[in-house]
């Protein structure tokens, strides 16, 4: 018989905050989690993969351990990105909405801080904080963390790595008889650092069903293509995906922009996110996908960090993640809350040697995608082509005058007629395009 909230010790409040939102079942890391962190007074690692309900893991225990009498901080939960934080804050919010009296504030990165200091002149029981931010907030002594109770850090492996620096400084200002609370997808050499020279010796880890929950309802696949053909195979899929949300993910800023811009061209319903871009446009392309008026985000891996967006369908890694924990993150952007999704990694030949380690790293089966053949691929060009047309907006600039000669020309025609005769055209170019590019590689 499957376990109810309450038979992990929660109060009978929360279990019905979660019916509200239509949470009725523990997952495997919650079952396992809630109850130490209800009852013990030990450290705890927690090594879950994205998806699996970490924030309900830890947020749902310490809203319940949370002491509305007294004013001060108690808790700091730390984020790597301004999303995951915002997320964290949200859920928080809704697990404690049967109790107003806890008091939970997002202090993150990216947004002015004037506001945020201002809200912390008010009682607040719970920080949910991004590491940069927090230190920053330390240092104007804007804030005190020195008595705590309960120190969070939510995908840790990615804090150690890239925020490094600020979360060594907000260690050095938290008391040191503290409970530490520790979330990873991997326990990498970092994270093992971490855990030995910060928390205590009987920390108690804990792990989730890491080779069925993390991975549960993922199809993972890989394709392999050569150089010239990768963005031709991508926009062919993408097109069989139309009217369905998914994320393609990429190692630099630079290619975010470069892909995100060949979507635009091809008249994709698309939108990019990476670290260089003002929090305020990285926020509304976010909400633009999330109310799915757009369908496709290009991101790059730190930036999409947070991203709990149901439906999205499908993953893309248009270029293999350096490390398995990115790739466990990127994968798991989909197949969320029991759904189904696919993550499809587009590799070169000389790639397809890794494909074995990720599955034995990971405890995952990859099978290889067919290819569109030649003569898919070229169709797809020319309904691109088509949609291109389609979707551009009249030249008002024109005069009325010579639109008439114009019509002149094809006024004899049907429209079937024409639409045979500018496809024609079309293909007539594009093989005469294809015969002058091969002529210049023999040349070569």
């Amino acid at each position: 018989m499957s376990k109810r909230f309450t038979d992990l010790g929660m109060h009978p409040e929360f279990q019905q905050s979660l019916t509200n939102l239509k949470i009725s079942v523990p997952t495997d890391i919650q079952e396992k989690t809630i109850p130490i962190i209800l009852t013990k007074n030990q450290d705890v690692v927690a090594l879950a993969k994205t998806g699996t309900g970490k924030t309900a893991a830890f947020g749902l225990p310490l809203l319940q351990l949370i002491d509305t009498n007294n004013p001060n901080i108690q808790a700091v939960i730390l984020a790597p990105t301004r999303e995951l934080g915002q997320q964290i804050h949200a859920n928080l919010t809704a697990f404690s909405s049967h109790d107003s009296s806890i008091s939970i504030a997002a202090i993150c990165g990216g947004i002015p801080i004037k506001p945020q200091i201002e809200r912390l002149k008010t009682e607040t029981h719970i920080v949910v904080a991004t590491p940069g931010r927090l230190a920053d907030l330390v240092k104007r002594e804007a804030i005190d963390i020195k008595n705590i109770s309960y120190f969070i850090l939510d995908e840790a492996d990615e804090m150690v790595s890239a925020l490094k620096d600020g979360l060594d400084s907000i260690i050095k200002e938290i008391p040191k008889k503290r409970r530490t609370l520790l979330f990873t997808a991997t326990l990498s050499g970092a994270i093992k650092q971490l855990v030995n020279n910060y928390m205590s010796k009987d920390v108690v880890q804990i792990e989730a069903d890491m080779k069925t929950v993390g991975h549960q309802g993922i199809k993972h696949q890989y394709v392999v293509v050569k150089p010239i053909e990768k963005l031709e195979v991508l926009l062919h899929f993408l097109a069989s995906k139309e009217g369905e949300r998914g994320i393609i993910f990429c190692k630099t800023k630079a290619a975010v922009n470069k892909l995100a811009k060949k979507l635009a061209i091809n008249k994709f319903s698309s939108g990019a996110i990476h670290g260089s871009l003002t929090q305020g446009i990285r926020d509304r392309i976010m909400e633009q996908f999330r109310a799915g008026h757009i369908d496709i985000l290009v991101a790059t891996d730190l930036a999409a960090r947070g991203i709990d967006v149901k439906d999205v369908s499908y993953v893309v890694n248009y270029h293999l993640p350096d490390t398995y924990e990115a790739y466990v993150h990127r994968s798991g952007r989909t197949a969320r809350a029991g759904a189904k999704g696919l993550s499809l990694s587009v590799i070169q030949e000389e790639e397809i040697e890794e494909i074995p380690d990720f599955e034995e790293e990971l405890g995952i089966t990859f099978r290889q995608f067919k290819k569109a053949d030649a003569q898919s691929i070229e169709e797809n060009n020319t309904l691109l082509w088509a949609k291109k047309i389609f979707k551009t907006k009249p030249n008002r600039t024109v005069s009325e005058n010579f639109k008439e000669k114009v019509k002149t020309v094809f006024h004899h025609l049907t429209k079937d007629e024409l639409v045979e005769k500018i496809l024609a055209h079309h293909l007539a170019e594009v093989n005469t395009n294809k015969l002058k590019q091969d002529s210049q590689k023999n040349k070569k």
